[in-house]
């Protein structure tokens, strides 16, 4: 999995009160983490915003974030990204920096972050909760997108199956695209995973910009964790008319649902869900209660 995980030695405690824990109560052992660095994006020559992500699918977050932004919604409007110089103690090369280099019609951002992004906040450093509240291109209230409750219900096992460095690791988020088809059934289109939540979306909003396929029409992001305002903000920024999460969203998060036609569902777990707004885009069989 090359830079995504990194082993190190640890000490493990048992205290389960077995035979082998009386014995080696103390493990010498290694464990596989998720690499965790800083990447700065530039627009141009300027810096525009520094995120900690877990290396890997770079390009695919720098688009992404900057569909996000709302700084950019076509791949035409991104002209090239690429590595920029950048070496380590040993002089190895970090390829932690990004320029993205935009169409000149491009408005650029009048301010950019004014704090590095941590893993765990996609919109920390914004000016004001008003800035992040971004006009989107796309508008998922006009998507005409219908899809069964067990098929919406299935998405996080479907996601569990294709996560192969939280297998590793136990420590990444995840976010899956899928279309669904006319007959109710999911198909995964890409998937990402990474230390933060909000940079394992904008890996996949980022990867479908880059393949033209903006507008998300027709598709369902699936979340491993919870359904938070920026989640949501980025998911309708992309065309994306349905959210789910295996965890509990935020009262902002269904609120801008809400606000921009999608369909917002929470603890989503295999045989349960709730759903907190756009309920009418969910089919539910007749053997079911309504």
């Amino acid at each position: 999995m090359g830079r995504l995980t990194q082993r190190r030695k640890v000490h493990k405690f048992v205290l389960d009160g077995s035979p082998q824990a009386l014995e080696f109560p103390v493990r010498h052992r290694e464990d596989v983490l998720a690499v965790e660095e800083p990447l700065e994006i530039r627009l141009g020559q300027l810096s525009f915003s520094v995120t900690m992500r877990t290396p890997g699918h770079d390009f695919d977050l720098v688009a992404g974030f900057l569909v996000s932004e709302g700084v950019i919604w076509s791949p035409e409007q991104l002209v090239s990204l690429r590595f920029c110089a950048g070496e380590d103690e040993d002089g190895v090369q970090t390829f932690n920096v990004v320029e993205a280099q935009l169409r000149p019609d491009v408005v650029r951002p009048e301010t950019g972050r004014n704090v590095y992004t941590s893993s765990s906040c996609g919109i920390c450093g914004t000016d004001s909760i008003e800035a992040v509240r971004k006009s989107s291109h796309f508008s998922p209230a006009s998507d005409p997108l219908v899809l069964p409750v067990r098929t919406l219900a299935a998405l996080p096992g479907l996601l569990r199956e294709s996560q192969a460095v939280f297998d590793a690791t136990g420590g990444v988020h995840a976010a899956g695209l899928f279309r669904i088809a006319d007959d109710g059934s999911a198909e995964l289109l890409c998937l990402r995973e990474d230390v933060g939540r909000h940079n394992a979306v904008d890996k996949v909003v980022g990867w479908a910009l880059r393949e033209g396929l903006l507008p998300l029409t027709g598709t369902v992001l699936q979340v491993s964790g919870r359904a938070s305002f920026e989640l949501v903000q980025k998911a309708s920024l992309a065309g994306i008319p349905v959210l789910a999460a295996v965890s509990a969203p935020s009262s902002l998060a269904v609120e801008l649902a809400e606000a921009s036609g999608m369909t917002l569902a929470g603890f989503s777990r295999g045989t349960s869900l709730n759903v907190y707004a756009g309920e009418g885009r969910v089919s539910v069989p007749a053997e079911l209660p309504g």
